[in-house]
């Protein structure tokens, strides 16, 4: 009798063991996975891709978030942020405060210190200092167009053009020239067409004269507008310089790009 007691009980612990066994749960690794950000560059016209590479790569470039940057001013920096995901921005300085939120272009200032369009505004330097990877996005086409000269030497380029209702003004141009060595971007042309609405001849010129590694981005340091007419490149006619650059896999919080109230 004793013997079968005691095998009754062995079974039956035995038995409460598979059962709590059984309703265990597995607990499940809820960590977000990261989607891996794919290669474009052979999206691309082979040299474009080459001077993509050059400055980084334009993988590097589409695995980042926010490119903030200031622009040098003797009477105040100003501080650029921007969202490269969707593109809204917010200019800072001491005496205003820019942005836009995907939809409205806004400014808050104690008096008329800025002047200009907001909207026309609020990505203009980004642009510039965002070469060449701004040159990689949706809704734009690529012809390879004749060397620009300057000072004997020859630089390969491309002209950039967009499609029906790509951003604010499809009817602009771009003209990116680089060294055929090294595949930098050396110059830059374009046309504005924001107020117009209508296409023009008129290309204004940029030198990219030097470069800044930011965050495994070859970016610009100080570009030089160039007198240009009739293909002729002259004299530099006014510079700006760029300090305190930082480009992050950190998605910025939206609500700083907000109009205030």
């Amino acid at each position: 009798m004793r013997k079968i007691i005691i095998v009754t009980l062995v079974l039956s612990v035995l038995f409460s063991c598979k059962q709590v066994s059984k309703e265990e749960k597995v607990e499940v690794d809820k960590t977000p996975i990261e989607e891996a950000i794919p290669d474009r560059s052979k999206d691309f016209p082979e040299d474009i891709a080459k001077v993509f590479q050059a400055h980084g790569g334009i993988q590097a470039f589409d695995e980042k978030n926010s490119l903030v940057f200031e622009l040098s001013n003797p009477e105040g920096n100003e501080k650029h942020t921007t969202d490269l995901k969707t593109r809204h921005a917010r200019i800072e300085t001491d005496k205003f405060v820019l942005g836009f939120d995907g939809e409205e272009a806004w400014i808050k200032q104690d008096s008329a210190y800025f002047k200009g369009n907001p909207r026309f505004y609020h990505n203009l330097m980004f642009y510039f200092y965002a070469m060449p990877f701004v040159l990689g996005d949706e809704g734009i086409s690529y012809e390879k167009v004749d060397d620009l000269k300057v000072d004997d030497v020859s630089y390969p380029g491309y002209k950039i053009s967009y499609g029906e209702a790509v951003g604010d003004s499809p009817k602009d141009n771009y003209f990116i020239y680089y060294d055929s060595q090294s595949y930098k971007m050396k110059y830059l042309g374009y046309t504005v067409t924001f107020f117009s609405k209508e296409s023009s001849e008129k290309i204004s010129l940029i030198e990219y004269a030097d470069w800044n590694d930011v965050g495994g981005l070859l970016l610009p340091k100080t570009l030089k507008w160039r007198a240009y007419k009739n293909g002729v490149v002259g004299d530099v006619k006014s510079e700006r310089k760029f300090v305190n650059a930082s480009a992050s896999t950190e998605k910025m919080d939206s609500s700083i790009f907000s109009k205030p109230e």
